[in-house]
């Protein structure tokens, strides 16, 4: 595995996450991250969830831990309160179970492309979980996709792949649909 090193994603951070979603087309056809703050798709363009999502790191209103190689960002795991992330898929599967919000959610997981298999999705995750630490701790959830019996590309695994949160200490709470889960974990605080 490669020596990585994690920082925030802040002003300082953000030419470094830019590039690495601009080489990727916009990361899943131009979301820029945004896909869970606010609805994309319909009536949203590349170019305002790249705006929106520079303003809320001006803000202070969006966490991600980025891995770098180096001087590159070769990836990064969003993670949030439900109030800075309410968007969530399978919502009404989701609602039903639900019992109280969490304080945090990892929602987004992304390797650049010729950076997969290298250990940055575990990373950023470890990266992301030593931020919500530092921020106060908490209870934490996350929504991965579960693959030890099948083979999926990597854009279905924008949640993440269940193994790395798992090998974090996540233990599975409900299912929100075959193949994926919430899955929770406290955080102490640092």
């Amino acid at each position: 595995m490669a020596a990585f090193t994690v920082r925030p994603l802040d002003t300082s951070t953000w030419e470094a996450f830019a590039l690495l979603v601009e080489e990727n087309n916009g990361v899943w056809g131009g979301c820029w991250c945004m896909g869970f703050h606010v609805r994309v798709g319909k009536g949203r363009t590349p170019a305002q969830n790249r705006a929106d999502k520079h303003q809320r790191v001006r803000d202070g209103r969006t966490h991600a831990a980025l891995v770098f190689d180096g001087e590159r960002c070769a990836g990064w795991c969003q993670f949030g309160s439900p109030a800075e992330l309410p968007e969530i898929k399978s919502r009404r599967r989701y609602d039903k179970d639900l019992i109280a919000l969490p304080d945090w959610r990892v929602t987004c997981m992304f390797t650049g492309k010729g950076q997969r298999r290298r250990g940055v999705a575990d990373a950023a995750l470890g990266g992301a979980l030593a931020e919500i630490a530092r921020l106060g701790g908490g209870t934490v959830e996350g929504y991965p996709e579960e693959t030890d019996d099948r083979t999926l590309s990597g854009s279905f695994l924008h949640t993440g792949p269940m193994a790395a949160f798992e090998n974090h200490g996540f233990t599975r709470t409900r299912p929100l649909s075959p193949h994926r889960w919430v899955v929770t974990r406290t955080v102490a605080p640092a």
